[in-house]
């Protein structure tokens, strides 16, 4: 194994357990790299939803092959450190009483659909499932989620909890985050999605269908302004069917072909959702191949990459300032 912190353990990766931040502290101190607020060429790592939920065996809604793409990640991130500027992860964050849980629907017989249960505007219209919360609301939904967004309601165990150990970073990858924090002197990005009760909110750009009036009910258009003022993106997290998905999803649309032409997704650090009558494995390739045609580059996180073979900078005696200490207030005005 190449000569990664003495706090890296990757055979803990998928368990739970106390990250140790004075060791985590004291190696990010010896690393000697140069501040991130000097960087030339800015690099910029989105971690979309790599939480205890999706990533641990044992988790609500584990995605199969995700504690291999985060040791692929983490091993991206420690050897690549003085390239990388900033990282942002995304933390999926819900509350019992959402759209997409079995409490908000019911049979005629009051039974609630069971996870990965598909609920369709004509199984609404028909009576089949009825909402118990905002029912005016959740039929329009529905129909609008199969009109604008393309696809069918699906029903989901309850997962991400907020407050809950399933909501937390893997601990393992939490760490490698901080350490890179501490060792470039950049402030790591944390962006919360999925706390609207009405909507499902699969993006890190913004909720399938907007909900006036909630904060995260509409574009976070100043977190498109940052990856837009940043020279690369890396793109990796789970699941590669659903969040990874709907967030490149949003890039093409917001993006020209110049743009997207600088986003490079980890196809080695995301994996699929298994569904028992649906291959979304397949689904998510088919798009992949279009957001390839529109710019997009899909690598490998050991691929041979020009502008990441560059020595390392070596940090100097003198204070630097610490990067990103504003773009949280930025991303949540």
């Amino acid at each position: 194994m190449p000569d990664f912190p003495d706090f890296y353990q990757p055979e803990r990766i998928g368990t739970l357990f106390y990250p140790d931040m004075p060791a985590v502290a004291a190696a990010a101190a010896t690393a000697n790299l140069a501040p991130a607020a000097g960087d030339g060429r800015r690099v910029h790592l989105l971690i979309v939803d790599m939480q205890v939920d999706f990533c641990h065996e044992q988790g609500a809604l584990y995605v199969p092959g995700a504690k291999d793409d985060i040791r692929r990640l983490i091993e991206f991130i420690f050897r690549h450190s003085h390239q990388i500027t900033d990282i942002t992860c995304t933390l999926d964050s819900h509350l019992p009483f959402q759209i997409f849980h079995p409490p908000w629907w019911a049979d005629a017989e009051g039974n609630h659909p069971q996870p990965l249960t598909l609920i369709t505007a004509d199984d609404v219209d028909s009576g089949r499932w009825r909402p118990l919360v905002k029912p005016q609301w959740s039929r329009e939904y529905v129909h609008r989620l199969e009109a604008e967004a393309k696809k069918q309601l699906t029903i989901w165990p309850f997962h991400v909890l907020l407050g809950g150990p399933g909501n937390a970073l893997d601990s393992e990858l939490w760490q490698a985050v901080q350490w890179h924090s501490l060792a470039r002197k950049s402030q790591p990005g944390w962006l919360s999605k999925g706390r609207v009760p009405q909507s499902e909110h699969y993006s890190a750009i913004q909720p399938e269908i907007p909900v006036p009036g909630h904060p995260q009910g509409k574009k976070l258009t100043a977190y498109l302004d940052t990856l837009r003022e940043t020279d690369v993106v890396f793109v990796a997290g789970e699941a590669k069917s659903h969040c990874v998905l709907e967030t490149l999803e949003d890039l093409v649309a917001e993006f020209d072909e110049e743009q997207l032409q600088k986003i490079y997704v980890l196809s080695d650090c995301t994996s699929s959702v298994v569904h028992p009558e649906i291959d979304f494995e397949a689904m998510a390739l088919a798009r992949f191949e279009t957001f390839a045609a529109a710019g997009v580059n899909f690598v490998k996180s050991t691929d041979p990459l020009p502008f990441l073979e560059e020595p390392a900078g070596v940090a100097d005696e003198s204070p630097a300032p610490v990067a990103g200490l504003e773009q949280m207030a930025r991303w949540n005005r």
